[in-house]
């Protein structure tokens, strides 16, 4: 038997998580010297709450690797290989740390897998390597099909607010001030080597929408995967971009709008909305 990992970043609710049979490593947000863990103590709402009340940005942190070599050792016990996909390396140290647990574990039988995305993106290679499992594949076999797929997700968000930019030091006061004067609203994508970009700023959401429509008409997504629209923490903004795409012919079920979690909300803030396929190869 092969056992799926993955960590909060990928954006499952819980019942999802067990629906796939897939283990949840959670992430750690701190709200001045509390600490939370996704998924655990802390929900995706919970946390958007606590983010508009605050007075100063929470710190994100990998969590304990006691957790994953918990987790690599129980699978040796058991005489079953495991694959843990985890968030970009360019986003946090949360591969590195995973690379030094397996080496801990000392067995050839665990796999890690940068998954070089967050949220819907790495979401989509956990769902890919759960079907390819349920077909009786290897671990190894899984690894080698989930990186060849992955330099193929295409994700594209809109910002609503430079605020979380300014508050974690990413811009300057001015930039933050005249930018949010003009009602600027950078569009970020994770690039193939899982790094956030910002390849265009749209004059307002209505334009920002506009943008992401585009991107979509300009690399068709591969019908073969789904087709997922995310938002922070406001659902009806997803669903309002669901609805443009189910316009253009694109079939998103409601279960395909999904919310981002702290990991990546920390850094975007309140009313963003985005999406994420397969592009056609």
């Amino acid at each position: 038997m092969v056992r799926i990992i993955t960590d909060s970043a990928a954006d499952f609710e819980l019942r999802e998580l067990k629906q796939l049979n897939v283990s949840c490593i959670p992430l750690v947000v701190m709200f001045g010297e509390t600490e939370y863990r996704e998924n655990v103590n802390l929900s995706k709402g919970q946390f958007y709450e606590l983010l508009a009340a605050a007075d100063a940005l929470p710190k994100t942190a990998q969590a304990s690797p006691q957790i994953l070599l918990d987790l690599f050792e129980e699978a040796i016990a058991a005489g079953d290989e495991a694959v843990y996909i985890c968030l970009s390396s360019a986003l946090s140290g949360t591969y590195q740390s995973a690379v030094m647990t397996k080496q801990l574990a000392g067995s050839d039988s665990l796999y890690v897998v940068d998954s070089r995305n967050a949220t819907g993106g790495q979401r989509m290679l956990v769902e890919y390597a759960v079907k390819l499992r349920d077909e009786g594949k290897s671990a190894a076999e899984i690894v080698a099909a989930v990186e060849a797929l992955r330099s193929r997700i295409t994700l594209y968000a809109c910002m609503d607010t430079l605020e979380n930019l300014y508050r974690g030091g990413r811009i300057s006061q001015t930039a933050y001030t005249l930018g949010t004067m003009a009602q600027i609203k950078p569009i970020i994508q994770v690039n193939v080597e899982g790094q956030v970009t910002v390849p265009a700023k749209a004059m307002g959401m209505k334009k920002g929408a506009e943008y992401l429509c585009k991107q979509v008409e300009k690399q068709p997504p591969d019908d073969a995967f789904p087709f997922y629209v995310m938002y922070t923490d406001k659902r009806q903004n997803g669903e309002n971009l669901a609805a443009r795409f189910r316009d253009m012919g694109f079939d998103i079920p409601d279960a395909h709008i999904i919310q981002v979690g702290a990991a990546i909300g920390t850094h975007i803030g309140s009313n963003a909305i985005g999406f994420v396929y397969i592009a056609k190869a």
